[in-house]
């Protein structure tokens, strides 16, 4: 782990989104070394699926000894940016570090994407990011050691990362864009422009509500894995330390952290992780968990009798859950196109075509029933290649859940 060290007494960090999460969770590592910690976010009222307001995690921020300001952002927002950086300078003094973790995310194909959701994701995402830079550079330009940080990813311009979500990819790359660009732009004026990235899915509220319950849960890292990396970073002399592209357990092991010390920010030690998205999968790092080859118990009638045991655990509940269809394209011993509707009814299934499906899934029968006996990880087969997806990811990455109820049955 990443101790503190009290670099970071009495400088103020701006973070936006740090009502939870992972904005929240580097808001309270600061906090331990006396910081003045800007909580800018929308949640001024409790969330009735996420918890945790502005004024909460400020009260966090003050037991963990720093002073928490909370502050109404919407960061979409120019007026209400300009009037929080303004407070912010009349109560602390000036801006050091600003964080960019606000985000939104919709992993949904094209067509699927409607405009909405398209200029909310561009306006939170990249435009946000860009807004709150410009806002406080004109303070951090002023400090003696001032670091931007956007939590966003390295840019990689494989199609796989933009095939099934164009406008995510475009607004998270936005983020990423703000970061090459400005580092190169300050450089010279000493202020640090950085990008970090966790090698690994990490479990927050929100990736709750988009991955499921706990067997996802179990494929995660903590968000203080992010928060130390962070504190690392800023704890660098920025002119030394700009226009990078960071990944969190690379800055911790940079400072002499061990792999045992890292495996320790796992939810659950020893479990295999899901890897994140915009990075290609190291299997030095990350130990995969695709099993392609069949176990004995495995014959010609492996996948109907699969779909035989999902359809037991058909309802309308689980319907009212999934609200999603999927249609699988199985290649190999038990080659085939079934379907399975959790969208209408009490659910069905069977084998054939499902017109309009949410969801279209292409992969090896083998490692269709790996997946649904807990032997291999969906989201990394399809991180791998070795499972292609059509349609709706958020859809694919519910799948998960009614795996788990599998595993938990004993199916």
């Amino acid at each position: 782990m990443a101790a503190n060290t009290g670099k970071l007494a009495g400088k103020t960090v701006f973070i936006t989104g740090a009502s939870r999460g992972i904005g929240k969770a580097i808001a309270l590592k600061v906090a331990k070394d006396g910081a003045n910690v800007v909580i800018a976010a929308k949640t001024a009222e409790a969330h009735p699926k996420l918890p945790g307001t502005i004024y909460t995690a400020a009260e966090e921020v003050n037991k963990a000894g720093g002073k928490g300001f909370p502050c109404i952002v919407d960061i979409r927002n120019e007026e209400q940016v300009q009037e929080a950086v303004k407070q912010t300078v009349a109560k602390f003094g000036g801006i050091d570090i600003l964080v960019n973790n606000a985000s939104a995310i919709s992993l949904t194909p094209t067509l699927a994407t409607p405009m909405k959701k398209y200029d909310l994701m561009n306006g939170v995402n990249a435009r946000g990011t860009y807004l709150c830079s410009q806002a406080c550079l004109p303070y951090l330009l002023k400090s003696p050691n001032p670091h931007i940080l956007n939590i966003s990813p390295p840019l990689n311009m494989s199609p796989k990362w933009f095939a099934g979500h164009v406008a995510y990819t475009m607004a998270k790359y936005g983020m990423s864009m703000c970061a090459l660009g400005m580092a190169e732009e300050f450089r010279d004026q000493g202020v640090a422009v950085n990008a970090l990235w966790p090698r690994t899915a990490i479990w927050t509220a929100a990736m709750e509500m988009i991955g499921g319950g706990s067997g996802v849960k179990e494929q995660c890292r903590k968000v203080d894995i992010m928060s130390d990396a962070a504190y690392v970073i800023f704890s660098r002399e920025s002119r030394k330390c700009t226009g990078n592209f960071f990944i969190d357990d690379e800055v911790l092991k940079s400072v002499g952290v061990s792999d045992s010390d890292i495996e320790n920010y796992a939810c659950v030690p020893g479990k295999t992780l899901l890897p994140d998205f915009f990075l290609d999968t190291d299997a030095a790092a990350i130990k995969s968990q695709i099993k392609t080859e069949a176990s004995p118990k495995e014959s010609s009638s492996g996948v109907a009798q699969t779909f035989k045991q999902i359809e037991s655990l058909l309802s309308e509940d689980l319907v009212k859950d999934m609200k999603a269809s999927y249609q699988f394209d199985l290649s190999g011993d038990n080659s085939g196109t079934w379907f399975l509707d959790l969208k209408n009814g009490s659910g069905s299934l069977g084998q054939g075509p499902l017109e309009n499906a949410d969801c279209n899934m292409t992969l090896d029968s083998k490692l269709f029933l790996d997946m649904f006996a807990g032997k291999a990880s969906a989201t990394t087969a399809f991180m791998s290649g070795k499972l292609k997806i059509k349609g709706d990811l958020k859809a694919a990455m519910k799948l998960e859940k009614l795996m788990n109820n599998m595993r938990k049955s004993k199916l």
